[in-house]
């Protein structure tokens, strides 16, 4: 099989192609063939050594992918050959074949196809946790999302519909914006091109705004902060601008603001039982109608250092997708 190899730490460009072995299951896991596979912002952390998880060299980036199981090892009891299934693995998603563990299979939704579906669980399953677990919003809340028109922003703006949420999106162009439109913003504000608080109190009509979803970080956190609502709770999501913001702690205290991590892949770990109620519900609301997963462009395998350059560039709009 052909795989996207990372044999040494560095840019997108260091990437190479390799043919390799098709990979054994062992007990409890799970070779899946890969009709596609999304492009995630820790694949590109991951193959500079930036990222929490640390692969021995060499490995394959790509940790969400959808496909068909091609042989499950001893003791695997929830897939068999045939199956249709969105699988997660840590690393190893930009190849022909993926060695996965089986309980981090979830079956594609009816009427869902590979790329949609190599596209869905990740993004939409962080923003609904964050949303409705980790912020506990409450309809009629205002919802203020930074980096909107990417894979998370997306999902976060159409769940916080969902959940009765007014949404306001952030972006930095205006084709972005059209975007973040298109999939339900109530406002949306060019944070290149005008000033991000003074922005907020114009389309919050002199408000503050109650929740933050901030997988950006960087120049525009504290900004948004300082624009909340008592007891606000601030989402962290992730810093796609390479940068960590440090924010004055007297911010949370003066108004009761939260300040709250999300880390997804860990509480499906943690609880699965959550995770998948929270897979169902998704899936309920797929079938519905209410979330329309946005993929701006397609790659073959041998152009993967490609579609991850376009995610380090901040160029994407929703998801890039892999398909080999």
């Amino acid at each position: 099989m052909k795989a996207v190899l990372c044999k040494q730490f560095g840019p997108p460009e260091s990437l190479v192609i390799e043919d390799l072995p098709s990979p054994k299951p062992g007990a409890g896991e799970v070779v899946v063939t890969v009709k596609a596979a999304s492009v995630n912002f820790p694949d590109v952390l991951i193959i500079q050594n930036k990222y929490q998880v640390k692969p021995p060299l060499p490995f394959s980036p790509g940790s969400e992918l959808a496909g068909i199981v091609k042989e499950v090892g001893d003791g695997v009891a929830n897939a068999r050959p045939g199956d249709r299934v969105i699988a997660f693995a840590t690393y190893g998603a930009f190849a022909e074949e993926c060695l996965v563990p089986a309980a981090r299979l979830v079956p594609i939704p009816a009427g869902m196809d590979y790329v949609t579906a190599a596209s869905f669980l990740l993004t939409y399953g962080t923003s609904h946790h964050a949303l409705k677990n980790r912020a506990a919003t409450i309809p009629g809340e205002t919802l203020l999302v930074l980096g909107a028109a990417g894979g998370v922003g997306i999902a976060a703006i159409e769940i916080g519909k969902v959940l009765g949420l007014r949404v306001i999106a952030c972006a930095s162009s205006g084709d972005k914006l059209a975007v973040c439109r298109q999939h339900g913003a109530d406002e949306v504000i060019n944070y290149a091109a005008e000033d991000l608080r003074e922005a907020i109190k114009r389309v919050a009509g002199g408000k503050g705004v109650d929740v933050i979803y901030d997988a950006v970080g960087g120049p525009y956190a504290e900004a948004a902060l300082r624009s909340s609502n008592w007891r606000a709770r601030f989402l962290v999501i992730g810093f796609a601008s390479g940068e960590i913001p440090k924010l004055p702690l007297n911010l949370p205290l003066l108004m009761e603001r939260s300040i709250v991590g999300v880390y997804w892949g860990e509480w499906t770990r943690r609880t699965p039982g959550e995770f998948a109620a929270a897979v169902k519900e998704l899936g309920e609301w797929y079938a519905q109608g209410k979330l329309k997963p946005h993929v701006s462009s397609q790659y073959p395998l041998a152009q993967a250092a490609a579609a991850l350059s376009e995610l380090a560039a901040r160029k994407a709009k929703g998801k890039v997708v892999i398909v080999p």
